[in-house]
């Protein structure tokens, strides 16, 4: 698995700096950027960590770079900075899903504290995108037959009651049961609805 990164973009080189040093005593690699354009030439999606990024820049904008990646779909938690940072700038941000909004001078600490908090909630993020495409495959490896049993299976109804609904017979449900089961690697039914939950 890649390690994560903190990625940093500021047009400020004393900034750029001192992230990188901060990112160093937490162990991660550093990748800096002078401008959006610069990050979005380099960024791909499959990249693990966090964008620690600067509100006003030239070009384009710490929050527009911020919107783009939001609306690409691109869901890199943000720690934003800001040497000037008004309560609007502050609401966008977070609307956006930033992490939170430092102002500069901020202390390393507290730096440190945000970063990490960022790798965390991507490392957590990507999981449970991980999770929700392995479950969407098991269904997807599911019989049409198959997926009319787990239907009613989550729904709550006993093995006679999907016979009933299905026209067939109490045997026959269970084995169609029994092999989604399998196919889902399920070991029992509230793994099974778990599981198709996250479909």
């Amino acid at each position: 698995m890649t390690s994560p990164t903190v990625f940093v973009v500021d047009d400020d080189d004393a900034v750029r700096k001192a992230v990188a040093s901060a990112g160093g005593l937490l162990g991660h690699p550093v990748r800096a950027f002078a401008s959006a354009a610069a990050f979005l030439a380099a960024y791909t999606p499959d990249q693990p960590g966090c964008l620690v990024l600067d509100v006003k820049m030239p070009g384009m904008t710490g929050l527009e770079l911020q919107r783009k990646l939001a609306n690409d779909g691109v869901p890199l938690p943000v720690v934003m900075i800001s040497g000037h940072a008004d309560v609007r700038i502050a609401v966008e941000a977070m609307t956006l899903g930033a992490v939170t909004l430092l102002e500069k001078p901020f202390r390393l600490d507290e730096l440190l504290g945000q970063v990490q908090k960022a790798i965390e909630r991507d490392a957590a993020d990507r999981a449970a995108r991980g999770q929700t495409a392995d479950a969407q495959a098991r269904l997807n490896a599911l019989t049409p037959k198959e997926r009319e049993v787990l239907d009613h299976v989550v729904a709550g109804r006993t093995n006679r009651e999907i016979a009933d609904a299905l026209g067939l017979s109490v045997r026959a449900v269970e084995d169609r049961r029994a092999r989604l089961m399998r196919k889902m690697g399920a070991n029992n039914l509230a793994e099974l609805v778990a599981i198709a939950a996250k479909r």
